[in-house]
């Protein structure tokens, strides 16, 4: 399920069954790493959506949760562990972080921070970037629902 009205109505009123949520993880960067920052986000962005469509009703992609990178990364943990607060209290039992951003792959006080390195999409046709996207929701749909059945 998607952010937008039409799907959030429908998860309002099926709750009990949409029990993931999945956020993306964005750098926001300026000079001269705004590209790499931006490639990551296209790529994140993409991946997400991807994996929206194989699970949904059962997940809610939520709107990217972007950040400055010059942050401290313990400014940066505080403001995503409000969010992890507010979801949890919603009623998500699981919730996933997506990013291409390594240097969250460091940190223990948040789990399930997916990281996974981003392909440089700009250059691609459509249908050659949708069958690497697939490629990539594949690995990522292994390990969502291993996590789903050692967490109950």
């Amino acid at each position: 399920m998607l952010w937008n009205s039409k799907d959030v109505e429908v998860y309002l009123k099926e709750q009990q069954f949409i029990d993931t949520a999945v956020v993306p993880l964005l750098p926001i960067s300026f000079g001269h790493e705004m590209k790499q920052a931006a490639s990551q986000g296209e790529f994140i962005d993409l991946l997400s959506m991807h994996l929206e469509r194989q699970f949904k009703g059962r997940v809610l992609l939520f709107p990217a949760f972007t950040y400055l990178s010059t942050l401290e990364k313990e400014q940066q943990m505080n403001m995503l562990q409000n969010w992890e607060v507010k979801l949890k209290e919603t009623g998500f039992s699981h919730i996933f972080y997506l990013t291409s951003d390594s240097s969250w792959s460091n940190q223990e006080k948040i789990k399930d921070i997916i990281w996974l390195p981003s392909v440089p999409l700009e250059h691609m046709d459509e249908q050659y970037k949708h069958s690497i996207m697939e490629d990539q929701v594949k690995q990522l749909i292994n390990i969502i629902v291993q996590k789903w059945q050692t967490i109950k």
